[in-house]
């Protein structure tokens, strides 16, 4: 009943939570029916949980009280989601898109949802494989609230054998963010948002993100214009910088694979 009302980029808070609310009904369980391997499993996932839950509410910059009771992402905290942020969207072709890649010497890729949805992981990794035999350095940049659920894009990418050492939070890429020549973003929405630096009417203001507006070029990957996963409308996409790649993830990042193969 508690989480009923939450939604959006709250979500994989929740979600976390709700795993320490299993781990601790485990314990009590095990308590019950005096069985100490119930015990302990139970109070490991229920540590681990809320500590998991402590770190993504950092991420947010955010109380848990706050995610529980403040109704962000909730409907009746959606009226606010609109700034009414104006300009003109530039498209970009993969054809273009390539280019820009081939000449890049860093790029950092950000991934999210629509990543996920996609199934493009495998792509994604085959194009950096690529970028990197092209010499240039390549980085995967992961919010801690990216995705639906703790540790998504993570998985995503260890599944699709992404080297460790690529990995790198926000608090690394962010400090050098201007010196990357492409910064690619790949169904993410809400955590490359530059509102939350920029508009203090946002719901998000005050929550660290990654700040691909700061790099020279920035690639959007999205199938439209349409808000992220909080319905918060997204500054970026008007940025004199920002290009948008339109299409379904898998078969853009696909045709860029291709495009590098047949250049």
């Amino acid at each position: 009943t508690s989480v009923i009302p939450i939604g959006g980029a709250d979500m994989p808070v929740v979600i976390s939570l709700l795993n320490s609310y299993s781990g601790i009904a485990a314990a009590a369980a095990g308590f019950i029916i005096l069985n100490n391997v119930l015990i302990v499993a139970g109070s490991l996932v229920g540590a681990s949980g809320i500590i998991l839950t402590q770190i993504m509410c950092k991420a947010m910059n955010r109380s848990l009280a706050n995610v529980l009771f403040s109704g962000f992402g909730s409907g009746a905290g959606s009226s606010k989601k609109s700034a009414g942020y104006k300009g003109e969207a530039k498209a970009i072709s993969a054809e273009d898109t390539y280019l820009m890649l081939e000449a890049a010497r860093s790029v950092v890729i950000v991934p999210g949802y629509g990543m996920a949805v996609a199934q493009a992981q495998h792509a994604v990794r085959e194009l950096g494989e690529l970028l990197q035999a092209n010499g240039c350095e390549v980085r995967y940049a992961i919010h801690p609230v990216a995705g639906r659920m703790p540790g998504h894009m993570n998985v995503l990418l260890a599944e699709a054998n992404v080297p460790y050492e690529q990995l790198a939070e926000p608090q690394d890429v962010n400090p050098v963010m201007g010196t990357v020549d492409v910064a690619m973003v790949i169904g993410a929405n809400d955590v490359v948002n530059p509102a939350a630096r920029e508009d203090k009417s946002s719901p998000i203001y005050g929550m660290p993100v990654i700040n691909v507006d700061q790099a020279k070029t920035v690639i959007i990957l999205k199938r439209s214009m349409a808000s992220g996963f909080a319905g918060i409308d997204n500054p970026l996409f008007f940025k004199d910088n920002a290009r948008m790649l339109f299409g379904d993830a898998k078969a853009t990042v696909s045709a860029l694979v291709s495009e590098f193969k047949s250049g």
